[in-house]
């Protein structure tokens, strides 16, 4: 429910009191609302994943001698780690492509690209601003594309791993 709230009707709550502290404008301020807002999705994906990790695998390992920090450390962390880079990656492009949190909470100073291109669109638009646009978002979804074929093999484990086996 709460992922389905417009970010504008989340985002407006935390502005009284960012004028008041004189914190508006600052990346961290963007960055924690960023993290409030995407928290719960985050929270919701990793515990359905955690969910199908087989406690038998911890069991096994510590009928095998490990304590059950080692049995987690070497046993159920190499298990989660696709969930947790997929869940972080979901996270990422989230918060990545947000423009109502970063346009209202940034000033123009330190602007997130996504506000940013849309700047230099405005009202009117000229054959250059358009092009500086293009080329923006050109440049904006190059770390986008090497985050996910660096973490490919992650993100296709991660998805899958929640499926009904046979």
């Amino acid at each position: 429910m709460f992922r389905a709230m417009p970010h504008i009707t989340l985002v407006s709550g935390y502005m009284l009191p960012f004028f008041e502290w004189n914190i508006w404008g600052a990346l961290p301020t963007a960055i924690i609302v960023l993290v409030a807002i995407n928290q719960p999705f985050a929270l919701w994906m990793l515990h359905s994943f955690f969910l199908s990790i087989p406690k038998d695998l911890d069991e096994s390992a510590m009928v095998d001698g490990c304590t059950r920090f080692q049995a987690f450390r070497q046993v159920v962390i190499p298990v989660m780690w696709p969930g947790v880079i997929t869940t972080g990656l979901f996270s990422f492009l989230l918060a990545y492509n947000d423009f109502a949190v970063t346009a209202m909470l940034l000033n123009q100073d330190n602007q997130t690209m996504v506000p940013k291109i849309a700047s230099f669109l405005g009202t009117v638009q000229t054959e250059g601003a358009v092009m500086y646009a293009v080329a923006a978002v050109v440049s904006a979804t190059v770390p986008l594309f090497m985050l996910v074929m660096f973490f490919q093999r992650q993100i296709v484990s991660g998805l899958t791993a929640g499926a009904v086996k046979g």
